[in-house]
């Protein structure tokens, strides 16, 4: 058997409160469409990744014993997509009408960053290498 640690991440689900409004900004921010919808629950595929939005309501279903935390608990953790032009990439988002969360910023690590969140409160980071 091969070992968990040289595996691909596949799928990523995020549980949201709204899905309609989660799907429109999928599709509107990231110019995705789905390839797999159902009531409770839509897949669109990233790059070499699926990210399935399903409703709250159904995550405890999923994981069960564990517990589903509400989007005001905070966040543990963010996505990142590297790109070449990180000012271009800020100004779609703004046409766009997505709200930045921080940035652009230039990092002490040689990263030219942005931030901003999803529907659901998932936080996604733009970055650009500087060096």
């Amino acid at each position: 058997m091969e070992t968990l640690g040289s595996m691909n991440v596949n799928v990523i689900t995020l549980f949201v409160e709204d899905l309609k409004d989660a799907m429109s900004f999928y599709q509107e921010v990231f110019g995705l469409l789905s390839v797999y919808e159902d009531n409770n629950s839509a897949v669109f595929d990233l790059g070499n990744i699926s990210i399935n939005l399903l409703k709250i309501s159904e995550a405890q279903k999923l994981i069960s014993p564990g517990t589903v935390a509400n989007r005001k608990a905070g966040s543990r953790f963010q996505f990142t997509i590297r790109v070449d032009n990180l000012d271009a990439v800020c100004d779609e988002l703004k046409i766009r009408g997505v709200a930045l969360l921080n940035g652009p910023m230039n990092r002490p690590w040689g990263v030219r960053t942005v931030s901003f969140t999803d529907p659901g409160g998932h936080i996604w980071e733009i970055a650009q290498q500087l060096t």
